[in-house]
């Protein structure tokens, strides 16, 4: 008798602890929850942010096809890419999803990624909607820029010339290129700057696509006349200027070019 009634209240005892566990569970600050949630999503967060590693290959492929090193077509094998910057696939894969996301590479299923090849669709649109935004940072330069950011303008002219006259075609590609960034710089709209780095981007692809080899993407001459009107504070003249360069630029691509065969690390710089 004595044993059952000792095992009927162990029973109950259990009973009464389990219950209490669970109403512990239950009543347990909203505010640790939440903040146990928060650390989880934080981690998660954390695990998806770009790393160095993640930057340091966007840029070098960013530059590549900046500076026509990397044409359209190029293959960009994930296990070369692991091996040149000593990383694994997930990272390689998160930066091609990056660039592709950016309209620099096409991913193509069971093939790989390579640079892309803009349409001559494509090549109209990019244009079209560079002239459009163009015309409003130049526009919103020549209201804000300063003289200190007209010295830096001629030194840009400056450098564009030595390497014109160099024969630097790479040099003078990247100068080319740059010298519209600037410009979009002395909006001082972060925002618009942005996309047209977009759009220079996908602005190489066409040149490296379409120009023949060793011709130059802008012409120096072009770049000077919208410096002098950006100078005299001329916004019509400037807006004018940039808008006949931008078609020019168009009107010089071409249909066919002869590609070079190199290797990846020569196309991205990494070796000579």
């Amino acid at each position: 008798m004595s044993a059952n009634v000792d095992k009927v209240a162990a029973r109950a005892t259990a009973r009464r602890g389990a219950k209490a566990g669970a109403n512990a569970i239950r009543t347990r600050p909203a505010s640790k929850r939440v903040a146990s949630a928060a650390s989880a999503a934080s981690g998660d967060a954390a695990d998806r942010r770009p790393s160095d590693a993640d930057t340091r290959i966007y840029q070098s492929i960013f530059d590549g096809v900046l500076n026509h090193r990397l044409t359209p077509g190029t293959k960009l094998p994930e296990p070369e890419l692991c091996q040149l910057f000593g990383v694994g696939r997930a990272v390689v894969r998160r930066v091609l999803e990056k660039l592709a996301h950016d309209g620099i590479v096409a991913l193509r299923p069971n093939k790989g990624a390579v640079i892309a090849e803009p349409t001559p669709e494509e090549t109209g649109q990019i244009f079209e909607a560079r002239r459009a935004l163009e015309r409003v940072l130049v526009e919103m330069a020549v209201a804000r820029v300063t003289a200190a950011d007209l010295r830096d303008l001629r030194r840009q002219l400056a450098d564009e010339h030595d390497a014109m006259h160099r024969f630097d075609q790479p040099s003078w590609a990247r100068l080319a290129s740059g010298f519209h960034l600037r410009i979009a710089a002395l909006a001082r709209n972060p925002v618009l700057q942005r996309y047209l780095t977009e759009l220079v981007s996908r602005c190489s692809l066409i040149v490296g696509l379409y120009e023949p080899p060793g011709h130059a993407p802008c012409e120096h001459d072009e770049h000077a006349a919208i410096v002098d009107c950006i100078e005299k504070r001329d916004a019509a003249g400037a807006i004018a200027r940039m808008d006949a360069h931008l078609r020019e630029l168009e009107q010089r691509i071409e249909t066919s070019r002869m590609q070079g065969e190199k290797s990846l690390a020569q196309l991205l710089g990494l070796r000579g």
